[in-house]
């Protein structure tokens, strides 16, 4: 049997410090919360594993480090308000619980939302946290605006509701797929339009409904 534990404490060690993760708010929180639970009880051996756990049919939870980069890289202040898209299961509204005022976890998949519910209940007082179900190109405008948006799941197009959604001044942090390796950006509202910066690599699964419409040439 996995002593989760001790997995927890090497994910910590050995995937997210040594990835140039050195804000102790992200990995003292990604120490206390409970990997294994959100993920199916059929992929708890693989909850910390270096890897993409999937837990719906092409719905996954981000490998660890490229999940702590990416919330290092958003820069989440205590007062802000998260919008956590496609959450899934809450493992990621969790750790953003623990660092920000409140989250808005928006999620599509109606028994993702159903599983996660629970779990968010029963964590220990994370701060102010809102569930949205519905469509995630449509973002959560009655919470709007934010301050930060968090994508989980690489996207090759972002949509212009996230953008309308977002504070000035407010960041948005996402793995873009330009091309076969996924470059993570650090995006930011300005003019009422995002300037985006290259981050680091990842390679993470494209959310479903995500890929850029193609055209034909004939």
């Amino acid at each position: 049997m996995t002593d989760m534990s001790a997995a927890r404490l090497f994910m910590v060690e050995g995937q997210v410090r040594t990835n140039d993760v050195t804000d102790k708010r992200i990995t003292d929180i990604m120490g206390r919360v409970e990997r294994e639970r959100f993920v199916p009880t059929a992929k708890r051996a693989l909850a910390y594993a270096d890897t993409c756990v999937e837990v719906a049919a092409g719905r996954y939870l981000l490998d660890p480090r490229c999940f702590a980069k990416l919330v290092q890289l958003a820069e989440i202040g205590e007062s802000e308000r998260v919008l956590d898209v496609a959450c899934a299961t809450g493992y990621s509204t969790a750790v953003l619980c623990g660092l920000s005022g409140d989250v808005v976890a928006l999620e599509e998949d109606e028994e993702l939302a159903k599983f996660a519910a629970p779990l968010l209940r029963s964590c220990p007082k994370l701060g102010r946290l809102y569930g949205v179900v519905g469509p995630l190109k449509d973002g959560a405008p009655a919470q709007a605006p934010f301050d930060v948006i968090f994508v989980n799941g690489a996207v090759e197009e972002i949509p212009k509701t996230w953008v309308e959604q977002l504070k000035e001044g407010g960041r948005l942090v996402a793995v873009l797929n330009e091309g076969p390796v996924g470059k993570a950006n650090f995006c930011v509202k300005k003019a009422g339009a995002l300037s985006r910066r290259f981050a680091f690599d990842a390679t993470v699964p494209v959310l479903p409904g995500f890929n850029r419409s193609r055209s034909f040439v004939f």
